[in-house]
């Protein structure tokens, strides 16, 4: 089978948006999903359903790849879960290195959904030399010091940075270095690369932060949406010019039926 060095997704010269290559594994996704109940075909809305876009844009999206269903029938499952998975570059063998094997690391190492879309890791690798040697999810753990010969020993083009912060930088230099042209980084902090180099950023703090923001505004809605159910009190008119606790001074007459004069103080 093919390495990732050798081959590159033809995506980028072909001019596909990458608004819509985002949304390629979104389809790919839900195509498999019905691959694996059988379904033979599927239509735009049908699908567009599944994967969370609208309908127009995902027929936009398939126009890129050239396909455009058939009237009254839809879209070929299989063709198309072969056709988007060509242009994404998975019909063929991607080896990838994992460096950080902390927990989040090890989680990553264990994920078994890589081999079932064409990444293969080839290698975990972490700084700590009481690491060395320990099996994760049946690979063993190999020292930084030896980061470049797994590269290219490997082949690798693709790497996933899971160290610290502080760490990320330097990892990221050195896989740069050796070859690496593509990296998924879940270090909390943004890495410098050279053009050329794709980094793909996952940070989970951030998405939560986000979610956090849009709880605190449903709370604030609903909290308003109960206010505004609350009845009003009715608001009483202020007393009239002339008139004291709300009565009219006209009730007051003095003697002579007249309202008493002011007095002189």
């Amino acid at each position: 089978m093919a390495t990732g060095r050798t081959h590159r997704p033809a995506t980028r010269s072909r001019g596909i948006p990458e608004a819509t290559v985002a949304r390629l594994p979104l389809y790919l996704r839900a195509l498999t999903a019905l691959s694996e109940r059988s379904v033979p075909t599927v239509s735009s809305e049908e699908l567009a359903a599944a994967a969370g876009v609208n309908s127009a844009k995902l027929r936009k999206d398939f126009s890129y790849l050239g396909s455009y269903g058939t009237r009254g029938v839809g879209y070929d499952v299989e063709y198309l879960v072969y056709q988007i998975s060509r242009e994404l570059g998975l019909t063929q063998d991607w080896p990838v290195v994992i460096v950080g094997i902390g927990n989040l690391g090890a989680a990553l190492a264990n994920y078994g959904g890589f081999a079932s879309r064409g990444f293969r890791v080839a290698a975990l690798i972490d700084a700590d030399p009481a690491m060395a040697g320990k099996p994760v999810a049946g690979i063993a753990v190999q020292h930084t010091d030896e980061l470049e010969k797994i590269i290219n020993d490997n082949g690798v083009s693709i790497g996933v940075i899971a160290t610290p912060a502080g760490a990320a930088q330097q990892v990221c230099d050195r896989l740069v270095a050796a070859g690496v042209t593509s990296i998924l980084n879940f270090a909390p902090t943004v890495l410098s690369v050279p053009e050329g180099v794709d980094v793909r950023k996952v940070d989970l703090s951030i998405e939560l932060q986000i979610l956090a923001f849009h709880e605190q505004r449903k709370a604030g809605e609903e909290a308003s949406s109960q206010d505004a159910a609350q009845p009003v009190a009715p608001v009483r008119p202020a007393p009239a010019a002339g008139t004291e606790n709300g009565h009219d001074d006209s009730d007051r007459k003095g003697p002579d039926g007249d309202v008493p004069a002011v007095m002189p103080a």
